[in-house]
Formats: C-alpha cells, structure tokens, sequence
C-alpha cells in the first residue's frame, strides 16, 4: 500500500515537528502549513490524500478551512485539536472532517487514525474502481439494487428505517457520522434532532447485525457525537 501524501495544518512548531517527525519516521510523504490561508492554498494546488489539521490557527477558524476544502473536495480530514467538548468536535464533524483526534495524543494513536482513514481511502478507491452495488465489510453483504442486506449470507430482516441507517453508515465506512448528519439524511431537517428516536432504531439494528451486542463489530458508538461503522477485515 503507498504511502499518501499528507498536509499537516499547525501553528504550534512543537506539536508541528512532533507530527512531522512521526510521518517521516513511518515513511510517510507531507507538506506544512502554518495558517488556515495556507492550508486552503496547499491542499488546492498540491491535491494530498489527507489532512491533518487544527482548529486553533492564527488567521482564520479550523472549521472554516474545513468548509472551505469541503466546497471542491472529499479528501479526509482528520482534526487534531485541544478542543475536547462534543460541541467542538460535531461542529467540525458535521462541517465535514471525517475523525477528531484530541490534544494531548499519542504517536500509536495519531498513526492508528491514520491508517484507518488509509484503508478507508482504498477501499472506497476500489470500490470505484469496480463499480458495484454490491457492499461487502466482513460477513456483511448488501445488495443496493435489490434492497437487501445480508450477514452471513442470512438475509437479514430489516424495516425501511433500518435499512436506510446500514446504506448511510455502510456507504461512509470508517467516518464518524454525527446524529445531526444522520437524522437530516435519514428523516429530513425537521428530525435534526430527535436523537432519542435515532437511538432507538439503531439499538433495532445492532440486535439484527451484532451478534455481540455488548462488543460491536460493525457499528461503533462515539458517545455524545454519532455513529461509525468499522471496516471489518
């Protein structure tokens, strides 16, 4: 798998040389900016396969570097930033950043979220490529011509609602989607947020889809954000 080149958005030079020195341990390709202004620059004309960015810049919000990129753009964005409340990080997510890792992080964990959002990038490459209605992620199998989900290669019994969350999570595999992204795709503006009807139907799903509830293995929780579903090797 070839390394991708990466944009590393950060005005703290500590922090900066600590992701960069990381990248260049693991072989990793990278460019730097310093401001948001930058950033926007350096991702337009050099096209990397993903972004490493924080909220904090000198000139301009993280969140308005994300809208921007977002505007022409689906390359990943991870955020790395001191700012730890849920508002902060549905705010970037809902903007459209694709995972949230908070200051203070470790190197395993900064290089973990990376090769996750990797294969992400693979896996939506090939499935491009390929051209198929037809999702697989582990024992799970979705036929989206045909409307029907399977595990195991049992059909799974699903009700409309049900079926329309697995379609949205499966067809964003590896991101975190937020309630208020969920809800808006699932039911329209005026549910925005309903999160405890939102719940409900995903506590339905996951007694039809895990076989352990207790330890998921397809649709992880991320408590007071949203959902993700995991890329089953």
């Amino acid at each position: 798998m070839n390394k991708p080149l990466i944009l590393v958005v950060e005005d703290d030079p500590p922090v900066r040389n600590l992701i960069t020195t990381t990248l260049k341990t693991n072989d990793y390709r990278y460019l730097v900016a310093a401001n948001g202004e930058t950033a926007i620059l350096e991702a337009s004309s050099h096209n990397p396969d993903i972004v490493l960015l924080d909220l904090g810049l000198p000139d301009i919000d993280g969140v308005q570097v994300i809208r921007n990129i977002r505007s022409w753009s689906n390359l990943p964005i991870i955020v790395i930033s001191a700012r730890s409340e849920d508002n902060d990080k549905i705010e970037a997510l809902d903007s459209g950043a694709d995972d949230y890792l908070t200051k203070p992080f470790s190197v395993e964990e900064l290089l973990a979220r990376l090769r996750v959002t990797q294969r992400r990038l693979s896996f939506m490459t090939a499935e491009m490529r390929s051209a198929s209605s037809v999702f697989i992620n582990g024992k799970l199998r979705i036929d989206y011509a045909s409307g029907c989900a399977f595990l195991d290669d049992q059909e799974l019994h699903l009700t409309p609602i049900e079926y329309k969350l697995l379609c949205l999570l499966s067809k964003n595999v590896g991101k975190v989607l937020t309630h208020t992204f969920i809800t808006q795709n699932i039911w329209g503006r005026s549910w925005a947020n309903d999160v405890a009807s939102l719940r409900v139907f995903m506590a339905t799903l996951r007694k039809k889809l895990e076989s352990e509830p207790d330890s998921p293995q397809y649709i992880q929780t991320h408590i007071g954000v949203g959902y993700r579903m995991m890329k089953v090797e």
